[in-house]
């Protein structure tokens, strides 16, 4: 049933123009529209909502995850921006830097002004 359909992150956050600071000025996502407490943003193909809500940054597992080319360039760009990366112990993993190497899989995890997971992957 919603196997054809798009679908949007949603990314709840305590404040909205600490947000956008981060979302457009950070990661230089492009905005598509804001209309009661909601920004939504382009990001390649898809969108990505952003709302106020007293639940920010509760989430404890990634929200959004961004398919790159190359992971180490994008964490290079992201580390000049002042985003601060994650390192987490996975079973099977070795760290190259702020990258995790789990065979041909490269990721690495950043955080929002929230808290919210985010991270980086290679195609």
């Amino acid at each position: 049933m919603l196997g054809s359909e798009d679908a949007i992150a949603t990314v709840a956050v305590k404040n909205l123009e600490t947000a956008a600071q981060f979302y457009e000025g950070k990661l230089g996502l492009r905005k598509l529209g804001e209309e009661m407490q909601v920004l939504v943003y382009q990001s390649g193909k898809s969108s990505i909502m952003v709302y106020e809500s007293q639940f920010a940054g509760t989430n404890q597992a990634t929200a959004v995850t961004w398919q790159v080319d190359d992971v180490d360039a994008a964490v290079r760009a992201l580390k000049e921006k002042g985003i601060a990366f994650e390192r987490y112990d996975f079973p099977d993993v070795r760290h190259e830097g702020d990258v995790h190497v789990f065979g041909t899989i490269r990721n690495a995890w950043f955080k929002d002004p929230d808290g919210n997971i985010l991270s980086v992957v290679n195609k």
